[in-house]
Protein backbone atom coordinates (compact mmCIF):
# COMPACT_ATOMS: atom_id res chain seq x y z
CA UNK A 1 0.00 0.00 0.00
CA UNK A 2 1.52 3.32 -1.25
CA UNK A 3 1.65 5.96 1.71
CA UNK A 4 -0.28 2.91 4.12
CA UNK A 5 -1.66 5.02 7.07
CA UNK A 6 -1.04 1.82 9.48
CA UNK A 7 1.08 -1.71 9.64
CA UNK A 8 -0.02 -4.73 10.89
CA UNK A 9 2.53 -6.73 13.07
CA UNK A 10 2.12 -10.49 13.54
CA UNK A 11 -1.45 -10.51 12.10
CA UNK A 12 -1.74 -14.51 12.28
CA UNK A 13 -0.18 -14.49 15.76
CA UNK A 14 -2.76 -16.83 17.84
CA UNK A 15 -2.58 -14.71 20.76
CA UNK A 16 -6.04 -12.92 21.92
CA UNK A 17 -4.55 -9.51 23.14
CA UNK A 18 -4.34 -7.05 20.28
CA UNK A 19 -1.58 -4.23 20.80
CA UNK A 20 -1.98 -0.56 19.57
CA UNK A 21 -0.38 2.63 19.19
CA UNK A 22 -2.39 5.45 18.24
CA UNK A 23 0.96 7.35 17.85
CA UNK A 24 3.40 5.08 16.61
CA UNK A 25 5.40 8.10 14.45
CA UNK A 26 6.24 11.69 13.34
CA UNK A 27 5.97 10.79 9.80
CA UNK A 28 4.29 13.38 7.70
CA UNK A 29 2.92 11.98 4.34
CA UNK A 30 3.50 13.64 0.60
CA UNK A 31 0.00 13.93 0.40
CA UNK A 32 -0.42 16.56 3.19
CA UNK A 33 1.89 19.24 2.28
CA UNK A 34 4.16 18.01 0.63
CA UNK A 35 5.36 15.81 3.43
CA UNK A 36 6.18 18.88 5.77
CA UNK A 37 4.37 20.68 8.62
CA UNK A 38 6.29 23.64 8.39
CA UNK A 39 8.18 22.57 12.33
CA UNK A 40 11.82 22.19 12.89
CA UNK A 41 13.06 18.27 13.01
CA UNK A 42 13.49 19.60 16.72
CA UNK A 43 9.78 19.93 17.02
CA UNK A 44 8.83 17.00 14.87
CA UNK A 45 11.23 14.78 17.39
CA UNK A 46 8.62 16.23 20.49
CA UNK A 47 5.90 14.59 21.98
CA UNK A 48 3.41 16.91 19.99
CA UNK A 49 4.10 15.08 16.82
CA UNK A 50 4.47 11.33 18.22
CA UNK A 51 4.59 9.23 21.24
CA UNK A 52 8.40 8.49 21.67
CA UNK A 53 9.17 5.48 22.21
CA UNK A 54 5.88 3.99 22.25
CA UNK A 55 6.16 1.85 18.61
CA UNK A 56 9.51 0.07 20.35
CA UNK A 57 7.34 -1.04 23.36
CA UNK A 58 4.52 -2.11 21.43
CA UNK A 59 6.39 -4.34 18.89
CA UNK A 60 8.29 -5.69 22.00
CA UNK A 61 5.02 -6.47 23.40
CA UNK A 62 2.92 -7.69 21.02
CA UNK A 63 6.14 -10.33 20.12
CA UNK A 64 6.07 -10.90 23.89
CA UNK A 65 2.66 -11.59 23.87
CA UNK A 66 2.32 -13.52 20.71
CA UNK A 67 -0.08 -11.19 19.48
CA UNK A 68 -0.54 -8.99 16.64
CA UNK A 69 0.19 -4.84 16.91
CA UNK A 70 -1.63 -2.54 14.50
CA UNK A 71 0.84 1.01 14.69
CA UNK A 72 -0.25 4.18 12.67
CA UNK A 73 2.05 5.78 10.49
CA UNK A 74 1.20 9.70 10.32
CA UNK A 75 1.80 11.91 12.76
CA UNK A 76 -0.79 12.43 15.50
CA UNK A 77 -0.20 16.15 13.59
CA UNK A 78 -1.06 14.99 10.47
CA UNK A 79 -4.77 14.26 12.14
CA UNK A 80 -4.98 12.19 15.77
CA UNK A 81 -6.52 8.91 15.27
CA UNK A 82 -7.19 9.03 19.15
CA UNK A 83 -10.13 11.59 18.70
CA UNK A 84 -13.49 11.70 17.92
CA UNK A 85 -14.02 12.63 14.35
CA UNK A 86 -15.89 15.67 16.16
CA UNK A 87 -13.24 16.29 18.49
CA UNK A 88 -12.08 20.12 18.43
CA UNK A 89 -8.02 18.92 19.22
CA UNK A 90 -8.63 16.16 16.29
CA UNK A 91 -6.69 18.67 13.95
CA UNK A 92 -4.18 20.61 16.30
CA UNK A 93 -3.23 24.41 15.21
CA UNK A 94 -1.06 24.83 18.43
CA UNK A 95 0.39 22.23 20.47
CA UNK A 96 2.25 22.48 24.15
CA UNK A 97 2.86 26.48 22.96
CA UNK A 98 4.21 25.49 19.01
CA UNK A 99 2.04 26.76 16.17
CA UNK A 100 1.61 23.98 13.73
CA UNK A 101 2.02 26.01 10.25
CA UNK A 102 0.44 23.02 8.35
CA UNK A 103 -2.47 23.15 9.73
CA UNK A 104 -2.98 26.55 10.36
CA UNK A 105 -5.09 26.98 7.33
CA UNK A 106 -6.25 23.57 7.39
CA UNK A 107 -10.19 23.58 6.21
CA UNK A 108 -13.01 21.42 6.28
CA UNK A 109 -11.81 19.92 2.88
CA UNK A 110 -8.51 19.59 3.92
CA UNK A 111 -9.52 17.61 7.35
CA UNK A 112 -12.00 15.63 4.90
CA UNK A 113 -8.75 14.36 3.19
CA UNK A 114 -6.47 13.62 5.88
CA UNK A 115 -9.70 11.77 7.74
CA UNK A 116 -10.04 9.48 4.75
CA UNK A 117 -6.62 8.98 3.59
CA UNK A 118 -5.32 8.09 7.12
CA UNK A 119 -7.87 8.54 9.78
CA UNK A 120 -10.04 6.05 8.57
CA UNK A 121 -7.73 3.14 7.26
CA UNK A 122 -6.29 3.27 10.30
CA UNK A 123 -9.54 2.74 12.47
CA UNK A 124 -10.66 0.26 9.76
CA UNK A 125 -7.61 -1.95 10.44
CA UNK A 126 -8.23 -1.84 13.81
CA UNK A 127 -12.27 -2.79 13.57
CA UNK A 128 -10.94 -5.65 11.74
CA UNK A 129 -8.82 -7.01 13.42
CA UNK A 130 -10.89 -6.50 16.42
CA UNK A 131 -13.04 -8.64 15.04
CA UNK A 132 -10.78 -12.01 14.50
CA UNK A 133 -11.51 -13.85 17.40
CA UNK A 134 -14.65 -13.14 19.78
CA UNK A 135 -12.61 -12.67 22.81
CA UNK A 136 -10.32 -10.42 21.54
CA UNK A 137 -8.14 -7.81 24.71
CA UNK A 138 -7.24 -4.51 23.89
CA UNK A 139 -4.18 -2.74 24.90
CA UNK A 140 -2.70 0.59 23.84
CA UNK A 141 0.30 1.71 23.66
CA UNK A 142 1.09 5.66 24.49
CA UNK A 143 4.31 7.65 26.10
CA UNK A 144 3.87 10.93 28.01
CA UNK A 145 6.36 13.77 29.08
CA UNK A 146 8.45 14.20 32.15
CA UNK A 147 6.47 17.81 32.42
CA UNK A 148 3.77 19.53 30.30
CA UNK A 149 3.03 23.28 29.71
CA UNK A 150 5.62 24.11 31.73
CA UNK A 151 4.56 22.38 35.01
CA UNK A 152 6.00 20.57 37.43
CA UNK A 153 7.67 17.24 37.16
CA UNK A 154 5.29 13.76 37.21
CA UNK A 155 6.36 11.91 39.39
CA UNK A 156 4.89 8.55 38.11
CA UNK A 157 6.72 6.12 35.61
CA UNK A 158 3.77 4.13 34.20
CA UNK A 159 0.37 5.06 34.12
CA UNK A 160 -3.02 2.49 33.12
CA UNK A 161 -5.98 4.80 32.23
CA UNK A 162 -9.32 3.20 31.64
CA UNK A 163 -13.26 4.18 31.97
CA UNK A 164 -16.16 2.77 33.18
CA UNK A 165 -14.72 -0.67 31.75
CA UNK A 166 -12.06 -1.00 34.33
CA UNK A 167 -11.65 -5.18 34.95
CA UNK A 168 -8.16 -5.21 33.12
CA UNK A 169 -7.32 -2.04 34.52
CA UNK A 170 -7.88 -2.55 38.26
CA UNK A 171 -5.57 -5.98 38.06
CA UNK A 172 -2.98 -4.52 36.65
CA UNK A 173 -2.67 -1.34 38.72
CA UNK A 174 -2.39 -3.88 41.62
CA UNK A 175 0.09 -5.79 39.65
CA UNK A 176 2.49 -2.87 39.37
CA UNK A 177 1.95 -1.08 42.28
CA UNK A 178 3.43 -4.04 43.86
CA UNK A 179 6.34 -3.23 42.17
CA UNK A 180 8.33 -1.16 45.01
CA UNK A 181 10.45 1.03 42.46
CA UNK A 182 7.26 2.07 40.44
CA UNK A 183 5.22 5.09 40.96
CA UNK A 184 1.99 4.23 39.04
CA UNK A 185 -0.72 6.74 37.71
CA UNK A 186 -4.23 5.51 38.18
CA UNK A 187 -5.84 7.35 35.30
CA UNK A 188 -2.73 9.64 35.40
CA UNK A 189 -1.25 11.50 33.82
CA UNK A 190 -4.84 11.61 31.91
CA UNK A 191 -8.42 10.68 32.88
CA UNK A 192 -9.32 7.21 31.09
CA UNK A 193 -12.12 8.08 28.88
CA UNK A 194 -12.43 10.59 26.00
CA UNK A 195 -15.73 10.21 24.13
CA UNK A 196 -14.86 8.65 20.71
CA UNK A 197 -10.99 7.77 20.93
CA UNK A 198 -9.68 4.67 19.92
CA UNK A 199 -10.40 3.00 23.31
CA UNK A 200 -13.97 3.82 23.10
CA UNK A 201 -14.19 3.07 19.61
CA UNK A 202 -12.78 -0.60 19.56
CA UNK A 203 -13.33 -1.50 23.02
CA UNK A 204 -15.66 0.28 25.23
CA UNK A 205 -18.29 0.01 22.42
CA UNK A 206 -17.84 -3.42 22.37
CA UNK A 207 -17.57 -4.34 25.43
CA UNK A 208 -13.95 -5.76 24.33
CA UNK A 209 -11.48 -5.68 27.71
CA UNK A 210 -8.96 -3.13 27.61
CA UNK A 211 -6.41 -0.86 29.33
CA UNK A 212 -4.03 2.25 28.22
CA UNK A 213 -0.37 2.13 29.57
CA UNK A 214 0.86 5.29 29.55
CA UNK A 215 4.97 5.25 29.85
CA UNK A 216 7.38 8.31 30.94
CA UNK A 217 9.16 8.84 27.75
CA UNK A 218 12.44 9.91 29.14
CA UNK A 219 12.43 5.68 30.40
CA UNK A 220 11.83 4.41 26.72
CA UNK A 221 13.86 6.32 24.90
CA UNK A 222 16.46 3.54 23.52
CA UNK A 223 15.79 0.28 21.97
CA UNK A 224 17.21 -1.70 25.29
CA UNK A 225 14.52 0.40 27.35
CA UNK A 226 11.50 -0.29 25.35
CA UNK A 227 12.07 -4.04 25.09
CA UNK A 228 12.91 -4.42 28.88
CA UNK A 229 9.65 -2.22 29.77
CA UNK A 230 7.60 -4.94 26.96
CA UNK A 231 9.38 -7.71 29.17
CA UNK A 232 8.69 -6.25 32.48
CA UNK A 233 4.67 -5.52 31.41
CA UNK A 234 3.90 -8.55 29.42
CA UNK A 235 3.99 -11.13 32.36
CA UNK A 236 2.17 -8.21 34.38
CA UNK A 237 -0.39 -8.30 31.33
CA UNK A 238 -0.98 -12.04 31.12
CA UNK A 239 -1.11 -11.78 35.42
CA UNK A 240 -4.07 -9.29 35.19
CA UNK A 241 -6.20 -10.85 32.59
CA UNK A 242 -6.09 -14.32 34.45
CA UNK A 243 -6.75 -12.71 37.87
CA UNK A 244 -9.63 -10.94 35.91
CA UNK A 245 -10.99 -13.60 34.75
CA UNK A 246 -12.59 -12.57 31.25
Amino acid sequence: MIDAPYHILGKDRPGRWLVTCDHATNRVPETVNGGTLGLSDADMERHIAYDVGAAGVTRELARLLNSPAVLSDFSRLVIDPNRGEDDPTLLMKIYDGTIIPGNRHADAVEIEHRLAAYYRPYHAALSEMCERRDDVVIVSVHSFTPALNGHGMRPWQVGILYAHDNRLARPLIARLNEEADLCVGDNEPYAGHLPGDAIDKHALAHNRPNALIELRNDLIKSDDAQKAWAARLAPMLEHALSAAQI
